[in-house]
């Protein structure tokens, strides 16, 4: 396959799942701005690098991973790995609408809430949450389901 077709493949898929991207961004950084940046940092590596795309099949999660090195790197690079979102900012994203439950997020490890993220928010199956984040399968669902009863303790915790 030419780099223009892989290009083509990608700036399609890129285009077609902006929003998809950049909720995923924006789980990650919690700052509008950031995930932004982010997005635009991973096209331009996806575009930049599109003729390293293996399988054409596999761009979304190709692109997927590259969202997730970016914005893993943007919070290394800014020293933020625990940033809270402001009550705007909460209000305005209808993954975290209901403050019991992205409080009860915020009291799950980071790698954790990630699957949570992921799984429900962004309805990925968790294959492709296992690529995404180079994970085995089976890690991936233990720490799902970990999160998960977590979660239901935290928010029977928080209705007592």
């Amino acid at each position: 396959m030419s780099t223009d077709n892989r290009e083509k493949i990608v700036s399609d898929c890129l285009l077609a799942n902006y929003q998809k991207y950049y909720r995923m961004a924006y789980g990650f950084v919690h700052n509008e701005s950031d995930a932004c940046d982010v997005v635009q940092e991973a096209s331009y590596k996806a575009i930049y690098h599109c003729e390293k795309l293996k399988k054409p099949e596999y761009v979304d999660t190709w692109i997927g991973r590259i969202v997730i090195n970016a914005a893993k790197e943007l919070l290394r690079k800014n020293n933020r790995y625990e940033q809270e979102l402001d009550d705007e900012d909460a209000a305005d994203d209808p993954a975290f609408a209901d403050l019991d439950l992205r409080e009860a997020l915020e009291h799950l490890e980071e790698k954790d809430r990630r699957i949570i993220e992921l799984r429900f928010f962004e309805d990925m199956e968790l294959g492709a949450i296992a690529e995404v984040l180079d994970e085995n399968l089976s890690t991936i669902k233990s720490r799902l389901y970990r999160a998960l009863r977590k979660l239901r303790i935290e928010l029977s915790d928080e209705e007592i």
